[in-house]
Parts: structure tokens; C-alpha cells; sequence
């Protein structure tokens, strides 16, 4: 590869950073559904013209690490052309859970690609670009519902099936030109789908954006400058990463940990990793995990992928290119038919939520043996996935809540975990109370610091967080959750995170103690509590 001004390459890394970032922002302000505006449930991403990432925004961890192969599915399964915009949820093709729906665009070199300087427009007009696309962008939203069997979309199925609509790579939109015979397929099979139109919709003004700031990229330096410097971040990205485990000492480090169950039976479901460390390439096999289950835990390949390319990331030191170079000197193995790459028809629901964390807990667990000056320890480990559902008295509409809930993290070698933060996968806040009470029939009854519930030790684990809500009308509620059983580890003698826990308080005053997975009836009156796991706790007590 010819040389190149690192000055230059810095201007670039922050051109095209500052295009996702700015998607982002045009995604959340147009969206209609608290999860998105408010929640930040959303990523994107900006690709070259082969479909390798080239900058991605500071949004969600487990979106943004498997969003590249839901982008390679789509250009593999459909020609993008001018104006064309494709959706896919598919976990089996690159997509994580159902609610997450990727859309990708193409950006063309000349004439107006996406429903030119307006809105994409639902009639024909002519294209006349450059048919060979010189970027992609791409977006993935957690929209709130999207099917399936329970409210929300995040309930136990035994299969993909009753999970909720399944996309496979294909058009949303052509030639500038919402497909409405797709739309009108989709919005007739999930709930509240006026909200989902309207989310779809700012997806695709997202994308718009994109393809507009790299078109004035494009005009001010040259399509030829632009395509070399995308090229130039990709390999300083594995150059970053080679030096980042090269400063990891050679060896085989392993490691496990276990989910609580699966919903399903009661029996625990370990994930083991080795990580074995060769000059500077890296090998992550999880060989010897638990097979894939009847509930809805199961991880696909490309949540296994995030979750690694994550806890490698954060071993970079410097402000690093999000790119596709990150992953090139690292090998994953994750054996087909297992929690890590399950085979189709499993349910995922909870894989991309729950199991992407304790995969982030596994590695680090190794990663710990062999750097534990690096590595904090165990932070909540679940993403506490609340999803309420039914009909709205003050609207007579179909309303779809739902929210993960923050929890401790880890404490670091040097430093108290913080409390009530959402950790590691995830990058979401929890909805405002206002925002979640003008939306829906629900009522924030309390939300604080779970107090005591970190880990001690040298450096303390931050505290869990209690979030309590009030259902104001009859709705089905499901929880999706985990560190029920096993607590958060503590690291080198600090002490383990308190175990999370939810309750049902009935207008008796009666209690529920929930399980951590399950769906239950709730009637007018009747109390939510979450009460989140703090992070484990660092280092002895002197």
C-alpha cells in the first residue's frame, strides 16, 4: 500500500467517524419510540465499496461488532443499486435478535441515490449515477416489537418462529421508492406499527444523511482520495491491534463462567474459552461450551464475533479506528450447534442481550491471567430486559415498553467500578421517567442505587441500581435476565458482586419473587421491581 500523511489519515478517521455519529443523531431525533430517541438503542456505520467497515459510531458494542456481517450477507444475497435500500434482522444472516433491524444503502458517485435532496418519495423518478457504489452506510435499531408470541418481542419461544417476523436480506426500498408491498408485510405482524413505520422510516432519513456527508467528502477531495484513505484506516487499525497483543505475554490463558439457566430447565450453561496468544495474532476457542438450548439464550456467530472484537478493542490503548482491521489478527472459534454459534431454528432472543455478556465475562476472565494489571472484573453481566405490553386506556392502541436496566461495574485495577451504569454490550440509557410515562400506561414507582450490593475489596464494585414501575392498565410482562444464580466475580481477592433480583408487588401488597427468565400477567396497580447486580470487586482489602 502507497504511503500515506498521517495527518491526512487523522482528518479522514475523523470525517467518516463524524458521518456515523452524525446518522446517529438524525436516527434518534426523527425516531417516534422512546427505545430509540431516548434509549439510544441504535448503531451505524460507515463501509468501503467491498462492504468492510471504516468507521462506526460510539454506539451500541454488541450492534456495532456484528453489523459487518450482516452488510456482507446483504451484498451477498441482493444487488444494491441507486436509490435501493435493503433490511435484514435475520440472525442466521449476519443479524443478532429480531428486534434489531439492520437497513443498508449504497452511496453512488453522481445523481441523487436515495430519494434525492428530499424524502425517499413513493413514485418513480430517474436515477442516472455512477453504478459502481463508492461507500455503504448502515444502520441497526432495536425497534420494540417485531412479533412473535409476547408483547415487546423477548419472550421465551422455543424457536425462531415465536420470536417474531424473520427478514431475510431484501428491498425496503428501490430506486428511491419504498417498497410498500414489503412494509405493509411487515407493519401487519407487529405490534404498535404505526411507531415501527415511523422508526423505519428514520432509518432510512439516517441512512440519507450518511450518503449525503460522503458525497461532500467525495466532492471536496476526490472519490480516489477518499477510497485510499478508508483503505489507509483499515490496515493502521491492524497495525494498532497487532501491537495491542503483542504486548499480551505468549501463552494459552482459559477461563469460564455459566449463565443461570435457560428459562427453560434449571441447569446451568457454561461458555469456556482459550485464549491462546502468539506473537501478535490472537486465537479465541470456545470449544468445550454448552450446546445450543430450548430457550431463548442462543448466541449466533455474530454475536460471538462482537463480543470479542469488543474485549479486544478495549485493549487499545490510542483512540483506534473502529474498522475492519481490528478483527484481521484474531482467529474466533466457535463450534456450530453450540450457545456461541447456534444452528437454525434456536431461539435468540436472549443470546445478543444476555449471553454476549457473559462472553465478555469469560474472556476477561482469561485475558485476566495474562494481563491482570488490565483487566477490571466482572461488571453486572445482563442486560435485565424488560418488556411491557398491552392496551393503552388513554389511546385504546397497542402499546410495546421495553428496557434494559443499568447495573454495577466491575472494579478496575486502579479505580471503584460506578455505579448504575449499563456496562460492556450495551451502551443504552435507561428511559427517562417523564419520557416513559407520557408514552406509555406505566408509572416509575422508584429508581436508585441498590445500595451495598458492589463487591469489596481494594477498589469497590459499583452498586446495582432498583427500578420500580407501575403498570396503570392489565399488560403481559416479560423479563429477560441473568446473575441470579452466580454473582459477578471478583478479581484477585476483591469480593463478588450481590446477585440481581425482581419482584411482582400485587395491589395486596403480596410479593413475587420472579425467576430470572419468564412471562407473567400483570393487572392495573401492580409493581415491577428490578433490582440489578453490582460488579465484582479488585484486590484485596489491606
Amino acid at each position: 500500500m502507497k504511503k500515506f500523511d498521517p495527518t491526512t489519515l487523522e482528518i479522514y478517521r475523523a470525517l467518516y467517524t463524524s458521518v456515523a455519529e452524525e446518522m446517529g443523531v438524525a436516527l434518534r431525533r426523527t425516531a417516534f419510540s422512546p427505545n430509540i430517541k431516548e434509549r439510544r438503542d441504535y448503531s451505524c456505520a460507515v463501509f468501503d465499496s467491498s462492504g468492510r467497515v471504516i468507521a462506526q459510531g460510539d454506539h451500541m458494542p454488541v450492534h456495532l461488532g456484528s453489523m459487518p456481517m450482516a452488510v456482507a450477507a446483504a451484498l451477498r444475497a441482493v444487488e444494491i443499486g441507486p436509490g435501493d435500500v435493503v433490511a435484514l434482522n435475520d440472525p442466521f444472516a449476519g443479524g443478532t435478535h429480531l428486534p434489531d433491524v439492520t437497513l443498508v444503502t449504497g452511496v453512488f458517485g453522481k445523481g441523487s441515490g436515495i430519494g434525492g435532496q428530499g424524502s425517499v418519495k413513493r413514485k418513480n423518478r430517474p436515477l442516472s449515477p455512477d453504478p459502481r457504489p463508492l461507500f455503504f452506510v448502515a444502520n441497526r435499531a432495536h425497534h420494540a416489537d417485531i412479533g412473535g408470541a409476547t408483547p415487546g418481542s423477548m419472550g421465551l419461544a422455543t424457536d425462531i418462529y415465536g420470536e417474531g417476523v424473520r427478514i431475510p436480506p431484501i428491498h425496503l426500498a428501490r430506486g428511491g421508492e419504498i417498497c410498500d408491498d414489503v412494509m405493509k408485510l411487515i407493519l401487519a405482524n407487529v405490534r404498535s406499527n404505526k411507531e415501527r413505520q415511523a422508526d423505519f422510516e428514520a432509518q432510512i432519513g439516517s441512512l440519507k444523511t450518511g450518503e449525503a456527508r460522503l458525497l461532500e467528502i467525495v466532492a471536496r477531495r476526490g472519490a480516489k482520495e477518499a477510497g485510499n484513505y478508508a483503505a489507509h484506516l483499515i490496515s493502521y487499525s491492524w497495525r494498532m491491534m497487532r501491537h495491542a497483543i503483542k504486548a499480551i505475554p505468549d501463552g494459552s490463558y482459559e477461563a469460564e463462567d455459566a449463565l443461570d439457566d435457560d428459562g427453560i430447565k434449571e441447569s446451568e450453561i457454561p461458555i469456556r474459552v482459550r485464549i491462546t496468544i502468539r506473537g501478535d495474532r490472537a486465537l479465541v476457542d470456545f470449544t468445550g461450551s454448552a450446546l445450543q438450548v430450548a430457550g431463548a439464550i442462543n448466541a449466533v456467530e455474530a454475536i460471538t464475533v462482537s463480543a470479542v472484537s469488543y474485549c479486544f478493542r478495549c485493549l487499545v490503548g490510542a483512540d483506534v479506528p473502529a474498522s475492519a482491521g481490528l478483527m484481521e489478527p484474531i482467529e474466533v472459534v466457535a463450534p456450530k450447534g453450540t450457545i456461541v454459534n447456534a444452528n437454525h431454528p434456536a431461539s435468540v432472543a436472549g443470546g445478543n442481550v444476555e449471553t454476549s455478556q457473559r462472553i465478555v465475562d469469560t474472556v476477561f476472565k482469561a485475558l485476566a491471567q495474562a494481563i491482570p494489571e488490565r483487566v477490571p472484573a466482572a461488571s453486572q453481566g445482563t442486560m435485565n430486559n424488560l418488556t411491557i405490553g398491552g392496551i393503552d386506556p388513554r389511546t385504546g392502541a397497542e402499546f410495546s415498553y421495553y428496557e434494559t436496566v443499568a447495573g454495577g461495574m466491575g472494579a478496575r485495577p486502579s479505580l471503584d467500578g460506578m455505579s448504575a451504569t449499563h456496562t460492556h454490550m450495551t451502551n443504552s440509557l435507561n428511559t427517562p421517567a417523564e419520557a416513559l410515562e407520557y408514552a406509555y400506561p406505566l408509572r416509575v414507582r422508584q429508581y436508585r442505587i441498590r445500595e451495598s450490593s458492589g463487591g469489596i475489596g481494594k477498589y469497590k464494585g459499583g452498586d446495582g441500581a432498583i427500578r420500580e414501575i407501575e403498570v396503570l392498565a392489565p399488560a403481559r410482562m416479560s423479563l429477560l435476565s441473568d446473575r441470579r444464580k452466580r454473582a459477578p466475580y471478583g478479581l484477585h481477592g476483591g469480593a463478588d458482586g450481590k446477585r440481581g433480583r425482581a419482584f411482582i408487588i400485587r395491589t395486596d401488597g403480596s410479593e413475587e419473587e420472579l425467576t430470572s427468565k419468564g412471562s407473567w400477567q400483570v393487572e392495573a396497580g401492580d409493581r415491577v421491581r428490578i433490582e440489578t447486580p453490582g460488579g465484582g470487586g479488585f484486590g484485596r482489602l489491606m
